[in-house]
């Protein structure tokens, strides 16, 4: 008795289903797709900056490297405590287990900057202390979450304007979208490759050189949506 019933029941439940795929299905529906984007210049600019301790008698070490390149960010109006950070210490063991003096030491850091101009600057302060161990790490756009949302917005209204376009000349009108699918793929920061960040201002005499106001390549954001809309008589 309890299989027939169960069985019953499982008829109803897959026999409501399918009722519900073949109303979707019956549901006369267009669809349509669309896709918008933009440019935007990256405001969030990481520098990766390394300092390396030379075996060579008048050697400067790490510390006083470090001390040198704080003051000349700071001269820069950088704030150190939010814009800088280290990524790495490094030491040579094995020199050290030999010979003491002979230790080797590097440190990397991160260095966010908001402008490709003040990137310029940094990067010009860094080569007159001989830090030449820089190149850009990566560049972002601060308000990206907000940008995506409003261009998937955008995608969703050109996509019902494309419905409209398409539905006008049959005399039918557009209803409501009964299946929308965002379509677009994620944003990632985009980190550079090259081994070193080239600067015109780096080719001149350092004494005369000139931060230049960088325009860094604009960051391209794109979006898709594919959304199904009913249409009626």
């Amino acid at each position: 008795m309890k299989k027939i019933v169960f069985t019953f029941i499982l008829t109803c439940v897959l026999t409501s289903v399918m009722g519900q795929s073949k109303n979707f299905l019956d549901v006369p529906y267009l669809e349509t797709s669309a896709r918008v984007d933009t440019l935007v210049t990256p405001d969030k600019i990481y520098l990766s900056i390394t300092i390396q301790e030379k075996d060579s008698k008048g050697k400067k070490s790490v510390e006083e490297q470090e001390n040198k390149m704080a003051q000349s960010l700071r001269a820069l109006g950088i704030d150190l405590d939010k814009q800088l950070v280290i990524k790495d210490l490094s030491s040579n063991f094995k020199k050290y287990f030999l010979r003491q003096k002979d230790v080797l030491k590097s440190k990397q850091y991160s260095l966010l900057v908001y402008s490709g101009k003040k990137a310029g600057e940094a990067m010009v302060a860094l080569e007159k202390l001989d830090i030449a161990n820089t190149y850009l790490e990566k560049t972002e756009y601060s308000k990206m979450d907000e940008l995506e949302l409003e261009l998937k917005s955008k995608a969703v209204k050109k996509a019902k304007k494309k419905a409209e376009a398409l539905t006008a000349p049959l005399g039918q009108t557009v209803g409501a979208a009964i299946h929308i699918m965002d379509t677009s793929t994620p944003y990632y920061p985009r980190y550079n490759q090259a081994p070193r960040m080239q600067m015109k201002a780096m080719e001149m005499d350092m004494a005369e050189a000139e931060p230049l106001d960088i325009d860094f390549e604009k960051i391209k954001v794109e979006t898709s949506v594919n959304v199904k809309f009913k249409i009626s008589e």
